[in-house]
């Protein structure tokens, strides 16, 4: 397994990545909703139940949205409560993705460095889609659960466009492998929000 801290290496590369160069997003509501068809097609195929688990998770987070809640570690936990069908509390060491190969340690400041990046995702004046690119890479890299967090990760960008009126028509091209280091992966990442914004 890698000493290096992938967290950390995220975090400057956060602030490095071209995030202002992501696209303007429209407002108009898709014929489908590409979370609710992700669900109901690939992740029920291969379990019904964390199909249902999953969908009962992002009409926590849409109607978090609708309400303007507060996104921060709290929010994602209910909603990753329902994902896991039991207790999500920030894990409690360092966590491992890719085989080990990225490491995210666990510090004194882990939590409130997330926190601050959760608040971002609504205070920034980046476009939306990269507020909603760089807080599921947020999710992604802060890793703060046992388990589930690429779920986390996508309901948590889905959370951050709904909030603002948006629903993309697909997710399947989000879930692709990203790594920490990747500040142009990062970028692209927003840049595809805005491609799939276009498709109808």
């Amino acid at each position: 397994m890698t000493g290096a801290d992938s967290l950390a290496v995220w975090l400057r590369v956060r602030g490095e990545a071209a995030w202002d160069q992501a696209p303007c997003l429209k407002r108009e509501l898709p014929e489908v909703d590409g979370f609710r068809a992700w669900c109901e097609g690939p992740v029920r195929l291969r379990d019904s139940g964390r199909a249902e688990r999953l969908l009962r998770a992002y009409a926590l987070a849409r109607a978090d949205a609708v309400r303007g809640a507060r996104l921060d570690f709290a929010l994602l936990s209910g909603w990753q409560r329902e994902v896991l069908g039991g207790q999500a509390p920030f894990r409690s060491g360092d966590a491992y993705a890719k085989d080990g190969r990225e490491r995210y340690a666990l510090t004194a400041h882990t939590g409130a460095d997330f926190a601050a990046c959760l608040r971002e995702a609504t205070t920034s004046d980046l476009p939306l889609a990269a507020r909603a690119a760089r807080a599921y890479l947020d999710v992604a890299f802060f890793h703060p659960f046992v388990d589930g967090n690429a779920r986390a990760a996508l309901l948590t960008l889905a959370h951050v466009l709904a909030r603002e009126g948006v629903v993309l028509p697909e997710v399947g091209p989000l879930q692709v492998t990203r790594y920490a280091d990747d500040a142009a992966g990062a970028a692209d990442l927003a840049q595809l929000v805005g491609v799939l914004n276009r498709r109808r």
